[in-house]
């Protein structure tokens, strides 16, 4: 709770704009509700009036603040269409096929997000993670200095000796199944950057192997984040990220300032990392999970990194206060998005 309660008063200072797309989902409502009781900003929700008031008065949640749009009858509806249309036509998308699509909450709130509508967007809690990254990718794109569109979760645990005071940044756990070199490295970068901006400090970047400066027999794994590791202090000196990397190393060296004493001589890394970096997927999303189930941390995400625009995934398991915390860090984020991906958000989509 120290993390998240100081995102929100750095939002509480610059209140913004976050769409919710799945409107009629309690949670969502729970959380739309806190956002605008905290003086975050202004909630805004998708879906049928009816239905989502429906639903809050069987909650008893009041919507005073919040905003309710229903994609079906906006006035927006056609300009979204036609804007749509011009992005996709080269992919064979027809002019009532992107008049279909702006109808769904998800494609909606990110043309939204993409035209300045709002400042950030939060979905997920009812939707498997396609159908959240699907119309991003096509409406919003990715920033222009990373190839590689991501997810990290922002976890906070008892222990305030692991990572930063007991918050750490954990990364790719929500999109790519199994990154290339580069694509690790633009992880690293990326995550790096926003634990740098959300913390204030120097970001610790870990790249997580089963191994330890070679410690095991030679895999390929092995001298695959060797290499990741060393294009990300390439690339983080090219875009002035303020971050150290080292890798490959296992989790309880990068963790456990005794351990990394027994296992190397020096790294500036090593036993204070603040960011880990998974090699793929799986090893991701388990050990993000794990944590939150066995190690009971807050957690936050999947925060999106290299978007043009901020946004995120939630889990479809996620809490109300998740959801907050997830809606409080991505407002966070838009506060300073220029600075986080100089020349973003150059153009609105069909222009």
């Amino acid at each position: 709770m120290r993390f998240i309660g100081n995102v929100i008063e750095k939002m509480q200072r610059h209140p913004k704009r976050v769409v919710f797309p799945e409107g009629e989902e309690p949670r969502i409502l729970q959380a739309a509700r806190q956002f605008y009781a905290l003086r975050l900003g202004a909630p805004i929700v998708l879906g049928d009036p009816a239905r989502i008031r429906a639903v809050a008065e069987a909650m008893k949640i009041t919507l005073e603040g919040v905003r309710i749009i229903n994609p079906a009858t906006s006035e927006d509806l056609e300009n979204f269409a036609t804007r749509l249309y011009r992005v996709r036509r080269e992919k064979g998308l027809r002019q009532n096929e992107a008049r279909e699509a702006m109808l769904q909450p998800n494609f909606y709130g990110a043309m939204m997000l993409a035209m300045h509508q709002a400042d950030g967007l939060v979905s997920g809690a009812s939707h498997i993670t396609g159908s959240v990254l699907r119309p991003l990718f096509q409406i919003v794109k990715a920033a222009p200095d990373i190839a590689a569109v991501s997810s990290c979760m922002v976890v906070e645990v008892e222990d305030t000796r692991i990572g930063e005071h007991g918050v750490l940044f954990l990364a790719d756990c929500g999109v790519i199944p199994e990154p290339t070199v580069d694509q690790l490295a633009d992880i690293a970068v990326s995550t790096a950057r926003l634990a740098r901006h959300m913390l204030g400090v120097r970001a610790h970047v870990a790249m997580l192997s089963f191994s330890t400066k070679g410690s095991s027999a030679a895999h390929p794994s092995i001298g695959k984040m060797q290499a990741a590791t060393a294009q990300a202090r390439r690339k983080a000196s090219q875009l002035n990220v303020e971050a150290d990397f080292d890798g490959e190393l296992q989790v309880d060296a990068a963790l456990m300032p005794e351990v990394a004493t027994r296992k190397l001589e020096d790294s500036r890394v090593a036993g204070r990392a603040n960011v880990l970096i998974f090699p793929d997927l799986n090893s991701g999303n388990i050990a993000s999970k794990l944590v939150g189930l066995i190690g009971r941390a807050n957690s936050y995400g999947q925060i999106l990194l290299g978007l043009n625009r901020p946004a995120a995934d939630v889990s479809r398991s996620a809490s109300p206060h998740d959801i907050l915390g997830v809606a409080a860090i991505v407002g966070v984020q838009a506060t300073d998005y220029l600075k986080l991906y100089p020349g973003a958000d150059a153009h609105l989509p069909g222009e």
